[in-house]
């Protein structure tokens, strides 16, 4: 663990700076903001418009003077500035005023295994512009792995996969810290650009950008697997002649245009158990795998890794807010660090 979990518990708030959205969860108070990480500006004044979902209900609506930033990329904030407008609009007046008025305001925030020292000090001084006296960064892959209530802290191989925007990364757990990890560049992304470009070349049929999300979740709602329904109505424009049409799409070809990205994370879960000790892998037999993030409920991702891996996968209950509600019950204190017996037996 990058920080100790005292110092942890001396944290007033938690950020989670994800590329798709912005959470922050606030000692005493709980998870306080759950909005999409999205800022509209209008590029004449400068003047922030709107922020998190009224920004990103603007996404591709807006006329030339009115631009939707996305200061955080990839789980790095790419635009100090903006990112911490933003998130002053997202707290609010009321929750700011509550937490300057904390002796020594201090923050968490979660940060990806791999980060560079430009991309951990970004973060940090993103916080220190809200007020933060001192900023503790945690990796995204622990903070996700105890928000989904693995025994991160016991001598036990625990994996989990945090599928992000961008990129998904894959670990192996035990004793609190990293063994093996990797980060993959496939993720939420990824898929959605493998939907447009199928029903694009298939069905010459144009998706706008705020559909594709809604239709993979509507796909999964419907049974997106062998057994669920053959075709599925979509709307869209059509390529050529620019108007509305909908068409009938079968669920087994979007299926295969989803699953082929997602070949690369098996290449990625591969080389993580090559790395990892056999005694680690025995216990992961067993357990199996962990998916968390916001692109772990993608239709059938769960069903294709069992299958190639031949481990029991799970998803959990909450999976895009593990991250933060980790950060959050290190911070509450609930996750105790492993005593040892004073006896020696």
């Amino acid at each position: 663990m990058t920080v100790s979990l005292e110092q942890l518990y001396r944290c007033h708030f938690a950020v989670d700076l994800g590329a798709a959205r912005t959470r922050v969860y606030v000692k005493g108070l709980g998870l306080a903001v759950d909005e999409p990480s999205a800022a509209a500006v209008n590029t004449r004044t400068g003047a922030l418009i709107a922020v998190g979902e009224l920004a990103e209900k603007m996404t591709g609506r807006t006329p030339e003077h009115i631009r939707v930033v996305r200061p955080i990329c990839g789980g790095t904030v790419v635009d100090i500035e903006m990112a911490q407008r933003m998130l002053r609009h997202l707290l609010g007046d009321k929750l700011r005023r509550a937490l300057r008025r904390k002796p020594r305001l201090r923050a968490a925030v979660c940060t990806p295994h791999d980060a560079d020292p430009l991309a951990r000090r970004a973060a940090v001084e993103t916080l220190v512009g809200l007020g933060a006296r001192r900023v503790e960064m945690v990796d995204t892959l622990i903070a996700a792995a105890v928000g989904c209530g693995l025994p991160v802290e016991q001598p036990e191989a625990t994996m989990v996969i945090v599928c992000g925007t961008a990129s998904t990364q894959i670990a192996v757990l035990s004793l609190g810290s990293i063994v093996t990890s990797v980060r993959v560049p496939v993720g939420g992304e990824a898929v959605d650009h493998a939907v447009v470009q199928h029903l694009r070349q298939q069905h010459a049929l144009l998706l706008p950008s705020q559909t594709v999300r809604p239709l993979q979740l509507a796909l999964r709602g419907n049974g997106l697997t062998p057994h669920g329904p053959e075709r599925t109505e979509i709307h869209g424009r059509d390529v050529t002649t620019g108007l509305a049409r909908s068409v009938q799409v079968e669920t087994a070809a979007v299926r295969d245009a989803i699953h082929t990205p997602l070949t690369g994370l098996l290449d990625g879960i591969s080389k993580v158990l090559r790395d990892c000790p056999p005694d680690l892998v025995a216990d992961l037999a067993e357990r199996g795998i962990m998916m968390v993030g916001g692109s772990a409920r993608l239709p059938g991702l769960d069903v294709m890794l069992s299958e190639a891996t031949g481990m029991p996968v799970r998803t959990a209950e909450r999976p895009d807010v593990c991250a933060v509600q980790g950060l959050g019950a290190m911070m509450e204190g609930k996750i105790q660090p492993m005593v040892l017996d004073p006896t020696g037996s």
